[in-house]
């Protein structure tokens, strides 16, 4: 357009102004109005576009959660006692269970992950092949159950007595012995390497269970995940005081900071330990779980915050596409302390460490009562 028109239509508008002022002010909200519809249908656009995008993005987090597991059940074997009744071999399904008179299938929609706190107050770093990897003084397996809509958790003792094995510094295989669990970690390059040693120990305790991702988190983590959830409340359940003066037995405390620390970490050279520190841990998780919780359904992105802030002291294989995919439905999930499960056993004294042997037969009725829906057989 040129400068003569641009005058016209200038002056036109202007008289225009003068001699009808109401059909200029209508066709000023006319254009606004056709304006932002515009814009509202462009962000709709983009809006779709990006929920579109993070519905794949999570489709392809839960495709990889499921095929990241190296078994795709458990191997719980079928007790004599319980075999099949004879109308039921005709239905029967491979990986069935039949126990105390109902039959039971793995929930296969299930998703489970081992968290480990590694004895390590430093960022992560790979080392040499050997046994400096670390040990993981702490072990919890969360459990999602999408039938139920409900998380559940399963404390470790660290001291269990498994099958470990055994790596040279060369990273070969060597043997497979019966010692701690916790040591597992401790061979390979105290990374990824690492993890899948543990996992693969914790799997095959757990009689080959599915683990879907892991995280292995140092203990120099502790204060940076309890203070950016604003602190957790606990009564002490015994005296701490050797390490922090605030943390007396029976005091009810907030726990920030350093105390957050020592109250999780501590441990002591009497028997049974690491029996009572897992008690604190087991504590100490039930109510940062709901703390973190309550932040996430203020604000979505409390749990990326989180992994962001405690990364460099994270070895994981839960990729974004996967937190993308398992962030909304875990703040939508109950939570509850009678779902907090620990390993029934005994702790022994042995030749040189202390040794935790699991009950069989509690922890057969843990894994079906948690893993396993019972399945109606029709006659």
């Amino acid at each position: 357009m040129n400068k003569k028109k641009r005058r016209d239509r200038q002056a036109d508008f202007e008289k225009e102004l003068l001699l009808n002022p109401e059909k200029i002010a209508e066709e000023k909200k006319r254009k606004k109005r056709t304006y932002l519809l515009c814009t509202l249908l462009g962000l709709l656009a983009v809006v779709g576009m990006g929920y579109a995008s993070f519905q794949a993005v999570r489709a392809v987090g839960k495709a990889n959660l499921k095929n990241q597991a190296i078994t795709a059940q458990p191997q719980m074997m079928q007790k004599e006692e319980e075999a099949p009744k004879e109308e039921e071999q005709v239905k029967w399904q491979e990986g069935w269970i039949r126990y105390q008179g109902k039959v039971y299938a793995y929930n296969e929609d299930i998703r489970t992950f081992l968290f480990m706190g590694i004895d390590k107050n430093s960022e992560v770093k790979e080392v040499a092949e050997g046994t400096n990897g670390g040990q993981a003084d702490a072990l919890f397996l969360a459990v999602m159950n999408p039938h139920k809509e409900s998380i559940q958790v399963i404390g470790i003792n660290r001291n269990t007595i498994a099958d470990i094995d055994v790596y040279n510094d060369q990273g070969a295989y060597v043997d497979t012995i019966r010692a701690q669990l916790a040591v597992q970690h401790g061979f390979g390059n105290g990374v990824e390497e690492s993890c899948e040693y543990q996992v693969k120990a914790v799997s095959k305790f757990f009689y080959s269970l599915p683990i879907h991702g892991y995280a292995a988190i140092n203990m120099s983590a502790i204060e940076t995940l309890n203070d950016a959830v604003g602190g957790v409340d606990v009564t002490v359940l015994e005296d701490l005081t050797e390490d922090d003066a605030s943390l007396v037995k029976g005091e009810k405390v907030h726990l920030q900071g350093e105390s957050a620390y020592w109250y999780v970490r501590s441990r002591n050279d009497e028997f049974a330990s690491a029996d009572r520190r897992l008690e604190r841990q087991k504590q100490y998780l039930n109510g940062f779980i709901g703390v973190a919780k309550r932040a996430a359904k203020q604000d979505i992105s409390v749990a990326l915050k989180l992994y962001q802030a405690i990364a460099p002291m994270m070895t994981t294989n839960v990729s974004a596409d996967e937190v993308a995919y398992l962030a909304p439905i875990l703040v939508d999930y109950g939570f509850d302390q009678e779902e907090f499960y620990m390993v029934s056993g005994e702790t022994v004294m042995g030749d040189q460490f202390e040794e935790f042997y699991a009950e069989e037969d509690a922890l057969y009725e843990m894994i079906l009562n948690i893993f396993y829906e019972e399945v109606a057989i029709e006659e």
